[in-house]
């Protein structure tokens, strides 16, 4: 039997091979973006528009497995710098928002510090870390409206970190890096939208905000989520579906299915017994 190693990758060769590399994808990201002529929502307004049609806060200092404290420490200086430059700014009709044309560049002369990251499907540590925790923030409030999510990448088939006061169903996060890896949103309604993001020095709140109020209520939730063991590998099964309810009747109008999980437990699950069979996942982790 002959085996052939691997060829390295231009990008594994040396780090300057990898910056190099990543350069080029930024530069690629946006010629991309020029040829195809978007219009992004960049204009910001003090005054604030008048419905509210979704809030959410998110804790900053979450317990992580066995990360770093200072990782934690270090997002929050992170979120702290990000959160102005989105505060407020104006998404119109036919626009579309982009995290990392608002934010720029994460990196050291902006005075980002080192933080949580995900790498090759582990956690691991680098300058910017923990943004992607905004990300989720955004997408989480942008679920709760009839903007069209066009961009959106997760840290797809993981389930890294045994959950910690979760608010929001597994399996609706975000994965970013700059700039090819982003989060966006199009706003194809007659509406305007806002959005204000802050820290606090303990939270990170998000509102989204509109200039006339929505037709429709919507509603996220996850269902049947529970952990099975496959081939001696666990999982976190679990399916998210977002229901679209119309404000006077309260009747559903459309139920979609957003997400179906089906993600690799990364943590030591010595506590979830033999999982003979599927265990509930609100039995182990609340």
């Amino acid at each position: 039997m002959i085996f052939r190693m691997r060829r390295k990758l231009f990008c594994e060769i040396a780090p300057w091979a990898y910056r190099l590399s990543v350069e080029k994808c930024i530069l690629a990201r946006n010629v991309r973006d020029k040829l195809r002529g978007m219009k992004f929502a960049m204009e910001k307004s003090s005054e604030l528009l008048p419905v509210l049609v979704y809030k959410h806060n998110s804790l900053i200092r979450r317990k992580l497995g066995n990360s770093d404290l200072l990782l934690q420490e270090n997002k929050a200086v992170n979120l702290a710098i990000a959160a102005p430059k989105i505060n407020a700014v104006l998404i119109r009709p036919g626009e579309t928002f982009s995290f990392w044309k608002l934010v720029g560049r994460d990196d050291v002369s902006h005075g980002y510090k080192v933080g949580l990251t995900i790498a090759h499907g582990k956690p691991a540590s680098g300058v910017g870390g923990g943004l992607c925790q905004f990300t989720n923030l955004i997408h989480w409030m942008v679920l709760h409206s009839d903007l069209k999510i066009v961009e959106h990448h997760h840290h797809d088939g993981l389930d890294l970190f045994p959950d910690y006061h979760r608010q929001i169903p597994f399996g609706t996060g975000t994965s970013i890096f700059y700039n090819y890896l982003d989060y966006r949103f199009r706003n194809d309604s007659q509406n305007t939208y806002q959005l204000l993001t802050y820290t606090d020095g303990e939270y990170l709140h998000g509102e989204l905000r509109a200039l006339n109020a929505l037709p429709y209520a919507y509603h996220v939730h996850s269902r049947d989520e529970h952990f099975a063991r496959e081939n001696g590998v666990v999982y976190r099964k679990g399916i998210v579906e977002r229901q679209v309810i119309d404000k006077v009747t309260g009747r559903c109008l459309q139920c979609d299915v957003i997400r179906e999980n089906h993600a690799r437990v990364m943590y030591d699950t010595t506590h979830l017994g033999g999982l003979e069979d599927n265990v509930s996942a609100e039995s182990i982790l609340r």
